[in-house]
């Protein structure tokens, strides 16, 4: 199945025993529908606030009790059942070893500012409000330094547990729609808050502390301290996961 949720009343996606996930929720749908509490396995772990267009997860139902409700059906009554924050966007057979996370071969991410001095309620919670002006050019600049195969350890915050911090960016670049700024990153992998600290970097060179030029020299260094602050979670979508035969930008 394919999820879009809006991620802010959520502590992510993962399963958590004090605090409300969207994993739960979607296992709270799944077993008003089916009755029974089904194992659901998920592309990625999303952190809380933050939102997806197109989460990947996987339901296994046991050979001896398959789904008495095709896909179709199942996509309807889940959406019927789910919040208003959370929705199937679709739902297909898949092979009996499909593994949405370890079957993924990319991924895009999605960080969207509004940058305005005066603040919109509309986006309050989807997108970070910078208040100085953005210059896509320079903007643009500073993210094609972030292409190719690199390693990004100065681009993971503490707390990630992944050995290998090498990673190949396909794409990266920001567009402005009026007053909101998107930053599109597309990639093989991302280490935890990459992206986050990776917008915060562009941003650091808007705002003159850094120039484009910095950026080579602060992946090389490894160093978490020297690429710029981790935005806040509101501003990230993961907006697509790619899987063997998607074409990636």
């Amino acid at each position: 199945m394919t999820l879009a949720y809006r991620g802010t009343a959520y502590h992510g996606w993962q399963v958590q025993q004090n605090a409300l996930s969207v994993c739960t929720v979607f296992q709270d749908g799944v077993e008003r529908v089916l009755g029974r509490r089904y194992e659901v396995k998920g592309c990625s772990r999303t952190d809380a606030g933050v939102h997806a267009n197109g989460f990947v997860l996987s339901l296994r139902c046991p050979e001896e009790e398959p789904p008495a409700i095709p896909c179709g059906a199942l996509q309807k009554a889940l959406n019927n059942c789910l919040p208003r924050d959370i929705a199937v966007l679709d739902c297909r057979d898949a092979p009996p070893d499909f593994h949405p996370r370890y079957d993924c071969t990319g991924k895009r991410y999605l960080y969207k500012i509004w940058n305005s001095p005066v603040k919109n309620p509309f986006w309050e919670d989807l997108a970070l409000q910078y208040r100085s002006h953005i210059d896509e050019a320079l903007a643009n600049e500073a993210a094609a330094r972030f292409l190719g195969r690199r390693d990004f350890t100065s681009l993971c915050a503490a707390g990630g547990a992944v050995e290998d911090k090498v990673r190949t960016i396909t794409r990266c670049s920001l567009r402005r729609e009026g007053e909101l700024v998107i930053l599109s990153v597309t990639g093989n992998g991302f280490l935890y808050n990459m992206v986050r600290i990776l917008a915060g970097t562009i941003l650091e060179v808007c705002y003159g502390r850094l120039a484009p030029e910095d950026i080579p020299g602060i992946l090389d260094a490894k160093d978490r301290s020297k690429a710029g602050p981790t935005l806040p979670p509101h501003g990230l979508y993961l907006d697509r996961v790619f899987y063997p035969g998607d074409e990636i930008p």
